[in-house]
């Protein structure tokens, strides 16, 4: 097939002609004098407009065999919040310090990831291990279908290596499960006051200017269901709190919906405890080289590359698996 016949096919499938209208919409909106009057409503229209536009010059410049196999992989995003923003939360499981050093590997390893797709990378929240490492890390990433993308992801990952922190330098396998969570402006979500938790501290983490050294972190615990949200990286503790209620929000409706629907692997991904037998993909640094996904058993030795953030091809192929579902 040649490549003017699947743009063609893919104008249909990533819906252009609805998406063009919408533009029209919207910019038929910001005319109007009174448009700016709502701020929060206005800022999120036009951040629709931004991604939307961006979705159209991506779509008119594929002219060539990599640009059309991207959008075609982009076809295959059609989930109702797969268009946006995410936050993604990782956690160390089974390991101790060799987990934690894994989990700040695979957080600097999705950074690196949003900078080949030039998404935006917020660390919102990080929990520095006792001797090396993160506990915890919650990043937000911004851009178009960077939930949709990121989804395929969400899982156990399981690292084996010789240790950089044992004496005997012997072979370890650690755990680490990662949370996505797609951003919603206005999730539908009713919270009793009385079932938060709300602590305030001072920011931890590795310092700089991206994370605060105030005391107006903020973790807020929903109680009913033990969700824990943490934020530490905007200005102040009141912008910290009304991030971390925003994240609870999206987490809460995105449960209750996967409850609804029962399709809690389509919405949120399979979590499961942090340990043996529970991985979605393997990280073998030793004896040998490779990564594999235990989903679609896709598979590469070269490991350096993915740790990189070159990890399209097992996105590619979990969202190809999930089409002939």
């Amino acid at each position: 097939m040649d490549i003017q016949k699947r743009k063609e096919d893919l104008r249909e499938l990533l819906k252009i002609g609805p998406k063009e209208a919408r533009i029209n919409e919207i910019q038929e909106k910001m005319s109007d004098p009174s448009f700016w009057s709502d701020r929060e409503k206005s800022l999120v229209l036009t951040q629709e407009l931004t991604t939307l536009q961006g979705i159209i010059k991506k779509f008119d410049g594929a002219n060539d065999e990599k640009s059309i196999e991207g959008l075609e992989t982009q076809a295959l995003l059609s989930g109702e919040y797969d268009l946006n923003n995410a936050i993604i939360s990782l956690s160390a499981g089974a390991g101790g310090t060799e987990a934690q050093d894994w989990t700040e590997m695979l957080f600097r390893m999705y950074g690196r990831w949003a900078e080949r797709k030039e998404f935006k990378f917020e660390v919102l929240s990080m929990s520095e291990g006792e001797e090396a490492g993160l506990k915890s890390a919650t990043a937000r990433v911004m851009g178009p279908f960077a939930y949709g993308y990121l989804s395929c992801e969400a899982g156990v990952h399981r690292l084996v290596r010789l240790s950089p922190f044992d004496a005997d330098h012997a072979r370890h396998t650690s755990f680490a499960l990662l949370e996505v969570t797609p951003e919603i402006d206005k999730a539908e979500v009713e919270i009793d006051p009385k079932d938060l938790k709300i602590d305030v501290f001072r920011s931890g983490g590795h310092g700089g200017q991206s994370v605060n050294t105030t005391d107006s972190a903020v973790r807020i615990t929903h109680l009913p269901t033990g969700i824990v949200v943490t934020c530490q990286n905007e200005r102040s503790q009141l912008q910290n709190r009304e991030m971390a209620l925003k994240i609870l929000k999206s987490r809460l409706m995105i449960k209750e919906k996967a409850q609804k629907k029962a399709q809690e692997r389509k919405i949120k991904g399979e979590l499961e405890s942090a340990e043996w037998g529970s991985q979605i993909r393997s990280y073998v640094l030793h004896p040998y080289q490779m990564v594999k996904d235990h989903r679609t058993e896709y598979e590469t030795a070269n490991t350096q590359a993915v740790l990189g953030g070159d990890i399209d091809g097992f996105i590619e192929a979990c969202l190809k698996k999930r089409a002939l579902e």
